[in-house]
């Protein structure tokens, strides 16, 4: 009994140690673009989850992730459970990559280096904590299973979210912006991994 307790333990850490094992690429930038947004005007207001959703902006990107976190008992949680860190450009480069240290915590991303690797504000500007809404199961098993390093295409919307109870929560639009409120808020109509 204790031997098939102890292979059970030993595939369980393989597979979530291959899981959670980072995509290497090599040097050079990988996800060169930034982030595409169209602001909509007059959008469709939709519900989800109980919540009322309004689309700001159309929001297409390619990049590379580089942190993933799974939140379950926040009150955003039930709406996105899944914030990722997403960098392109210079921020998909592992070669600068290398020279910081990422992590997540309460739904805001950290990053900090004993040496910058690249200027301060490309580093600010070429990565951002998105909040993950998964439009179907199909989207949230992605969002769940995605590996730090894998580079992913997600489409969908930047949204405001609103709740009957007054609680509201709102995308940035802008890719310039650092601190609260500069995540974006999406709602994830598709991802893919390339």
């Amino acid at each position: 009994m204790k031997l098939i307790v102890l292979i059970l333990a030993l595939v369980l850490w393989f597979m979530f140690g291959l899981r959670e094992r980072e995509i290497s690429h090599g040097p050079g930038q990988i996800a060169v673009d930034p982030p595409r947004q169209e602001l909509l005007a007059d959008a469709d207001r939709f519900t989800y989850l109980g919540y009322t959703l309004t689309p700001l902006a159309e929001f297409d990107m390619t990049a590379r992730v580089l942190s993933h976190e799974h939140y379950r008992w926040d009150r955003g949680a039930d709406l996105a459970p899944v914030d990722l860190v997403m960098g392109w450009g210079v921020m998909s480069d592992e070669t600068v990559l290398a020279g910081l240290k990422i992590s997540q915590s309460g739904r805001w991303y950290h990053w900090r280096a004993s040496e910058l690797p690249a200027p301060r504000r490309e580093i600010e500007t070429h990565s951002a904590n998105m909040h993950m809404i998964p439009s179907s199961d199909e989207v949230r098993n992605i969002l769940f299973s995605v590996r730090k390093g894998r580079i992913v295409r997600v489409i969908g919307k930047l949204v405001r979210v609103d709740a009957p109870d007054g609680y509201y929560w709102i995308s940035s639009l802008s890719r310039e912006d650092t601190g609260g409120g500069a995540c974006e808020l999406i709602w994830v109509e598709s991802i893919s991994v390339l």
